[in-house]
């Protein structure tokens, strides 16, 4: 059988544990022979790409994942879903997965998640129950990818922390 490279949805800030615990997943399973490697993608900067984990896993001959493999990846706490459709995820393009596995064999340094944001600056949430509230930057925590942000809620000001992706600049 042939082998394909997935993205998978995981937890901000938590890619190294999920990697980790679907790895010891694999091995409990005996999965090692179809699902053969998981990353974290990074880029040359040492920027890790928040969220998202690479999966290296046999498929037959319409690019789908053997059972016994679809549920243990699904089932690994820390994971949301494979992208694509819910029952067929769509497997990366050879050159996304070769300048990705370039960039993780290069790197030099322990990755870190790069917020755009610095304190006081004014943002907006873009989704989640606070979609379209405004407020500021109070604090930023990189290694998480958090950042607080205090906004006004029925006339107080309020501190919420959010993923970093989930506010843009006013």
């Amino acid at each position: 059988m042939a082998k394909k490279w997935f993205v998978l949805r995981v937890q901000t800030g938590r890619e190294n544990s999920v990697r980790e615990s679907l790895l010891k997943r694999v091995e409990a399973h005996k999965l090692q022979d179809i699902v053969s490697r998981v990353i974290v993608p990074c880029e040359r900067v040492s920027e890790i790409y928040p969220g998202y984990i690479m999966v290296e896993t046999e498929v037959d001959q319409t690019s789908r994942i053997p059972e016994k493999a679809w549920f243990t990846v699904r089932e690994t706490p820390g994971i949301g879903d494979f992208l694509g459709s819910r029952t067929a995820p769509v497997p990366m393009k050879d050159h996304e997965v070769e300048r990705l596995l370039a960039d993780v064999e290069r790197k030099e340094m322990a990755p870190q998640i790069r917020v755009g944001f610095k304190r006081g600056d004014s943002v907006r949430v873009k989704e989640g129950p606070f979609e379209n509230f405004d407020g500021y930057v109070e604090d930023i925590n990189p290694a998480k990818g958090l950042v607080k942000v205090i906004v006004t809620i029925f006339g107080r000001a309020t501190s919420i922390e959010l993923e970093y992706w989930l506010v843009e600049p006013v």
